[in-house]
C-alpha cells in the first residue's frame, strides 16, 4: 500500500483517488473565468470535497494550446488566498505551477501536492523543491502551452515519454528529492496528436512499470472532442470512460472536473478490481 506524505494530509493509494481541477484563470480551455473570485473558487473546491474529491487541484495560469504566460505576482494573488481559506479541508491541495516561487509560497500557505506540467525544468524548481519536503508529480509535454499542439512528432511516443519521465526522476533524486514523493504523468494532450494519446492511453502500463504512483488527466480535452465531435461542456461521458480505462490499468490519481460522476465510476472499477484479486488469490491457495 502506498501511502503520500502531504503535509499533515497522508494520502492513500491502495485505490485509484479522484483529484477535482480548479483553475482560477480567466482562459482556461473548459472553466476559464468560472471560479476567478476566491469566494466562488472556494464553494466550487468544497463542492468537489463533499463529492469525494481526495485532492484539489488549483491552477493561476492557463496551460491550454496557445496560452499566455502569467507573472508570478499575479499567479500568487490568484492561488494563495484560495488555498489558505482551504488549508484545513481533509483533502490533499495541489499547486498546478511550474513557477518555483509559487511552489514555495504554496507549501506555506497550505498545498501539500506540487504538480508541475513542465517537470522541474525551470530554474531553480529542482531546488525549491528539494527543500519543501512535499511529494511533485512530473508531467511530460513536448514544446511550450503556446506552441504544443503545431504538428507533435514523435518515433516511439511511449518509450519517448516513459524516458523524458525517467530522466526527471533521476533528475530530481540527484538533486536531493526523495523517490517516494514522485509521482509522474505522460502528459496527456501536452504536445501530443491524438493518436498520440490514443497510443499512451493503450499502453499506460508501462508507465505503471516504473513503480510510482501515476497520475493521469485526460478530462474534457480535445482528444475527446475528436473522437465524440462534442464541444468542452458535452464530453462528460466521453471523459467518464477514459478515466474507467486508467483506472483500470493502474492510473492512482485521475484529474477531473466533473468529481462525483468520476467518483462513482472509479467505484465500480475498484470493486470489480478487488473481485478479480480476491478470485485469483483464491484460486492460487486451491
Amino acid at each position: 500500500m502506498t501511502i503520500l506524505d502531504c503535509g499533515d494530509k497522508p494520502l492513500d493509494l491502495s485505490q485509484p483517488r479522484i483529484m477535482g481541477v480548479l483553475n482560477i484563470t480567466p482562459d482556461s480551455f473548459s472553466d476559464g473565468g468560472n471560479f476567478l473570485s476566491a469566494q466562488s473558487a472556494y464553494d466550487h473546491a468544497m463542492a468537489m470535497v463533499e463529492a469525494g474529491a481526495s485532492i484539489i487541484d488549483i491552477g493561476g495560469e492557463s496551460t491550454r494550446p496557445g496560452a499566455a504566460e502569467v507573472s508570478v505576482d499575479e499567479e500568487l494573488d490568484r492561488v494563495i488566498p484560495v488555498i489558505e481559506a482551504l488549508r484545513s479541508v481533509p483533502a490533499v491541495i495541489s499547486i498546478d505551477t511550474s513557477k518555483p516561487a509559487v511552489m514555495s509560497a504554496a507549501v506555506s500557505a497550505g498545498a501539500g501536492l506540487l504538480n508541475d506540467v513542465r517537470a522541474l525544468q525551470e530554474p531553480g524548481a529542482l531546488e525549491a523543491v528539494a527543500g519543501l519536503r512535499v511529494p511533485v508529480c512530473l508531467m511530460h509535454m513536448q514544446g511550450l502551452p503556446r506552441t504544443m499542439q503545431q504538428a507533435p512528432h514523435y518515433d516511439d511516443v511511449v518509450e519517448e515519454v516513459h524516458d523524458f519521465l525517467l530522466q526527471r526522476v533521476e533528475s530530481c533524486v540527484a538533486a536531493g528529492i526523495d523517490r517516494r514523493r514522485i509521482l509522474v504523468d505522460p502528459g496527456f494532450g501536452f504536445g501530443k496528436s491524438l493518436q498520440h494519446n490514443l497510443t499512451l492511453l493503450a499502453q499506460l502500463n508501462r508507465f505503471t512499470e516504473m513503480g510510482l504512483p501515476l497520475l493521469v488527466g485526460m478530462s474534457r480535452k480535445s482528444m475527446l472532442g475528436t473522437i465524440v465531435d462534442k464541444p468542452v461542456d458535452e464530453r462528460l461521458y466521453a471523459s467518464l470512460a477514459v478515466a474507467s480505462l486508467a483506472a483500470w490499468q493502474g492510473a492512482d490519481i485521475i484529474r477531473v472536473h466533473e468529481v462525483a460522476e468520476s467518483v462513482d465510476v472509479i467505484k465500480v472499477v475498484t470493486a470489480v478490481m478487488e473481485n478479480r484479486h480476491n478470485s485469483q488469490n483464491q484460486r492460487a491457495r486451491e
